[in-house]
């Protein structure tokens, strides 16, 4: 993921509302680590910009890509149900039996 050293307008003002900790993980920043700090929008909506911050939270780099990446593999908010795989547990050795009893035929 790129970086550039472009600051958004909102984010000097989540500096001064939010505290200095990363919302996720709990890793507690200082003056000289706040880079490591990025604003992310809960509702991922970057023009929901309310005065009072509640749409921000502070998310160290790590997290902040994770979150990221975690709403890129569940899949995009417009996907379709069916265009999802069920929600089932996954169980490895499911066909175990079938395979063993294959490859004790043969």
């Amino acid at each position: 993921m790129v970086r550039s050293n472009y600051e958004h307008p909102y984010r000097a003002r989540a500096l001064k509302v939010l505290p200095w900790i990363c919302a996720h993980c709990g890793r507690e920043f200082d003056g000289n680590q706040l880079r490591q700090l990025t604003v992310h929008h809960k509702d991922h909506n970057h023009q929901n910009n309310p005065p009072d911050g509640s749409n921000w939270e502070l998310l160290c780099l790590y997290c902040h890509d994770n979150e990221h990446q975690r709403d890129q593999v569940g899949g995009a908010a417009n996907d379709s149900p069916s265009n999802r795989e069920p929600e089932r547990p996954f169980t490895p050795f499911a066909q175990l039996a079938n395979l063993r009893k294959r490859h004790t035929a043969a």
